[in-house]
């Protein structure tokens, strides 16, 4: 098969550049060379992630990124992990909303046997999926809902939320982890289908970042992928479009066993890729963005009514992005004290925006996060493809620094002011099903427990 790819090249930011290339069946490649170090990261974006799952059959797409791991045609069970491993790389693989990513970081002179993984994989899985496959990968992902979501205190927040504030038949209402039903009714045909439409190399962004030699490397990129048939089956995701505001509060209070009561809530905020989500969050930095912040200083420096708190962005394409909002509250402190707290200092910074001090530092924060994802290979290369996948263009990984430093105050006040409001909310409110412990009851419980073990 002919490799018809086309190539562009444009500088970014620190002088990095990024060539982009397409193969035939579609496959998009995108090379960025940096000699510093002797390694090179592989990574590749599928167009896949929960929103594109249907109801009764959630959790697919995280369920087929464990998948992906249990053997290809020619590599054998856990082959891929001992394959990387022993040649002194490091994989993953990760699922979210709108993506399913897989990645390895690798010794230069390994990389072809990363590119060779990837491809067996993506060509010939179907050959080694099977019923004990499929089980054994069900139960694994279901003891990582129980491990990580179920048993865990607040686990379950991020689901709530996400659900209150996308709406139920929203593509966005469900988590990526999936419901155990879901799981459990998946079948070995459901998942054949998944990967015949979605894991195509026409869905799918590799890129390939370090010590390369960028025509040997799209030598075997050809070589090992150019064989692989495309598949023309996938629908676009549904519509994640939603009004600006939810129009009114919505709350839910869960009693739990939990350390302490615990305020959470989710803004809906501008889509990622604009200019106003840039600015959105610029805003959540200088009021939650660490213990410089606005609220950390109010509720935990100044107040001590909390233990913690955070506000930060969860950026979103196809969807209205997420202000994620964390407070922990200290000892016997009651809600409606913190949450009085925290609508105070959301109407100050709608009312007077961000001092230029506190500009300069959110905007050198965001720079400095943004130039340490660049400065690595790994992060670089899934920059990338979170670029290439979601907007259509890589080259915009390169030039993300320059436009969070262009947005103005205020742009941030006027995001602030438009959606860090009350009637644009979700609130999660934990008590826990015993009353807290304060610092005090702790220490003298320890105590006695001190004694006890000292009186036997």
């Amino acid at each position: 098969m002919p490799m018809g790819h086309t190539a562009t090249e444009q500088a970014g930011s620190g002088g990095l550049t990024a060539t982009e290339h397409r193969l035939a069946n579609g496959l998009r490649v995108v090379l960025s060379e940096d000699p510093l170090t002797p390694v090179a990261a592989v990574c590749l974006w599928y167009d896949v992630g929960s929103r594109h799952e249907v109801k009764g059959r959630t959790g697919l797409a995280h369920l087929f990124e464990h998948l992906m791991f249990q053997g290809s045609a020619q590599v054998k069970g856990n082959g891929h992990f001992e394959l990387v491993q022993g040649a002194g790389g490091s994989l993953n693989g990760t699922t979210s909303f709108e993506r399913t990513n897989y990645f390895e970081t690798m010794p230069a002179h390994e990389l072809e046997l990363a590119l060779w993984l990837e491809a067996d994989r993506m060509g010939s899985l179907l050959t080694a999926l099977d019923d004990e496959s499929m089980e054994n990968q069900r139960d694994v992902v279901k003891n990582e809902r129980r491990q990580r979501y179920d048993n865990v205190p607040y686990g379950t927040a991020f689901e709530r939320l996400t659900a209150m504030a996308y709406p139920e038949g929203h593509p966005y209402h469900h988590t990526p982890i999936g419901s155990m039903a879901d799981l459990d009714a998946a079948s070995l045909e459901d998942a054949r289908a998944f990967f015949r439409t979605y894991y195509a190399p026409n869905n799918a962004v590799l890129s390939i970042v370090g010590d390369i030699d960028p025509g040997q490397t799209l030598a075997w990129v050809e070589k090992y992928f150019g064989s692989i048939p495309s598949h023309d089956g996938k629908r676009p995701p549904r519509d994640g479009t939603l009004p600006e505001i939810i129009g009114g509060e919505l709350r839910e209070v869960v009693q739990e066993e939990v350390p302490s009561r615990a305020l959470m809530a989710a803004y809906r905020l501008p889509h990622d890729g604009t200019r106003e989500a840039d600015a959105a969050d610029l805003a959540l930095t200088v009021l939650g963005g660490g213990e410089s912040s606005r609220l950390y200083n109010r509720l935990v420096r100044r107040d001590r009514s909390a233990v913690a708190a955070g506000f930060g962005l969860l950026r979103l394409a196809g969807a209205p992005s997420l202000g994620w909002l964390d407070v922990k509250t200290s000892g016997g402190v009651e809600v409606p004290a913190i949450e009085s707290a925290i609508d105070e200092e959301l109407a100050r910074f709608a009312a007077e925006g961000p001092t230029p001090e506190e500009m300069e530092r959110a905007q050198a924060q965001l720079e400095r996060e943004w130039l340490d994802r660049l400065a690595t290979v790994s992060g670089r290369a899934d920059e990338l493809c979170r670029f290439a996948v979601l907007f259509g263009d890589p080259q915009l990984a390169l030039t993300a620094v320059q436009r969070v430093l262009e947005i103005t105050p205020q742009e941030v006040q006027a995001v602030a002011q438009a959606r860090l409001r009350p009637d644009n909310r979700a609130v999660l409110v934990y008590e826990p099903t015993e009353p807290a412990e304060t610092a005090d009851e702790a220490a003298d419980d320890a105590a006695d427990n001190d004694e006890e073990e000292a009186a036997r």
